[in-house]
């Protein structure tokens, strides 16, 4: 297989287990065929220096926001860095935003006052959204669906990702409608993750991308081991293309068609 080009839309490249390490995964992704990465911020530190790297390494551009298991240790100012910080060149997305009901570290309202602040800040800047969600897939879509309707957006005019998505089909749905795309992470590729695996054998070709999420979700085979890293993103997308019966050049090309109609070219 010759030329390919893969992309990992979303990976957490400041993260310390790649500290001082970052070019040697580069390359080894680079071998694996995976090109370009988006690399996703959590806080206002991490999204500075994902901008960092974006600038030092043209296969990285970032995202910026607050994740919302962080939004309420928000600092004052950190949102108005996080407005400052979209118009940069290198910055080809708003997020990591969203919601969680696993994990209890930030009250509901207040991730929901950021999902909302990051929504409308993606509207004003035209740069897509990176959407996290977990255990409240319905109610992630609810506000998501307001939003459109508040900023007279009609059926899929919203700009953005759900990443690592689990399901249910329902929402993802409800999501294509909406015009966002469904990105898949390693937990595609586990034995016991057969509803996600049906999941991604539904997604229109147009719609569907692949991911690390590293440094975290490893794929099969490697399930469990850490660092995750982009070169990993190849193990997902060729799990998909067996799932989807297409070639691993097919799923190459329009998972990277995909991701650089909805950020941009690198």
């Amino acid at each position: 297989m010759q030329n390919l080009h893969i992309v990992d839309t979303h990976a957490h490249l400041t993260d310390k287990n790649f500290v001082g390490r970052l070019p040697e995964f580069l390359e080894t992704a680079r071998n694996a065929d995976v090109r370009s990465v988006l690399c996703v911020g959590t806080n206002i530190d991490d999204s500075h220096q994902g901008i960092a790297l974006a600038e030092e390494h043209p296969e990285v551009r970032a995202a910026v926001g607050i994740h919302p298991n962080v939004c309420c240790q928000a600092g004052e100012g950190d949102w108005e860095q996080i407005i400052k910080l979209s118009s940069h060149p290198r910055v080809a997305a708003i997020g990591e935003t969203g919601l969680d009901k696993y994990w209890d570290d930030c009250p509901w309202e207040v991730q929901v006052d950021y999902f909302r602040r990051h929504l409308q800040l993606s509207h004003e800047t035209q740069k897509p959204i990176v959407i996290h969600t977990r255990d409240c897939a319905e109610e992630t879509l609810e506000i998501l669906r307001d939003s459109a309707a508040q900023t007279g957006q009609t059926s899929g005019q919203i700009s953005g990702v759900m990443h690592s998505f689990t399901g249910p089909q329902s929402v993802a749905d409800g999501c294509l409608d909406l015009g966002l795309y469904i990105s898949f992470a390693g937990m595609v590729t586990f034995k016991n993750a057969s509803e996600i695996a049906d999941i991604a054998k539904r997604i229109p070709e147009d719609r569907i991308l692949v991911e690390t999420d590293s440094p975290y979700l490893t794929p099969a085979p490697q399930r469990g081991k850490r660092p995750n890293h982009p070169a990993m993103t190849r193990h997902t997308l060729e799990f998909i293309a067996g799932l989807r019966e297409v070639s691993v050049e097919q799923m190459a090309a329009s998972t990277t068609q995909n991701a650089f109609r909805l950020f941009g070219a690198w």
